[in-house]
């Protein structure tokens, strides 16, 4: 299939590139022989291979979901800068 320079620069003004016209002479020779390309595969057979929707094998990476003890109220606030009745204290962020 082979690109017109306009077809090219149409898809140039698409992608708000601004191409010189010897870029635009040289892309629609790549992007012409890029969907030769394309077309050429979609020429082979493919009518006996099993569809394949990933390449690699999956397998769940997510940790088990098991319950542990979580920290104390007083180890949790040991550090914090401040506190009170139990709680972090933050400064307010509302927005009026």
């Amino acid at each position: 299939m082979h690109l017109t320079i306009d077809e090219v620069r149409h898809v140039a003004e698409l992608a708000k590139l601004r191409l010189s016209e010897a870029e635009l002479a040289l892309y629609a020779e790549q992007l012409s022989a890029i969907l030769d390309y394309a077309e050429s595969l979609q020429q082979v057979d493919t009518s006996h291979v099993a569809p394949t929707p990933y390449v690699l094998p999956l397998y769940n990476v997510m940790a088990v979901d098991a319950s542990a003890p979580s920290l104390d109220n007083a180890v949790a606030l040991a550090n914090a800068p401040d506190k009170a009745d139990g709680f972090f204290r933050v400064r307010a962020v509302f927005e009026e």
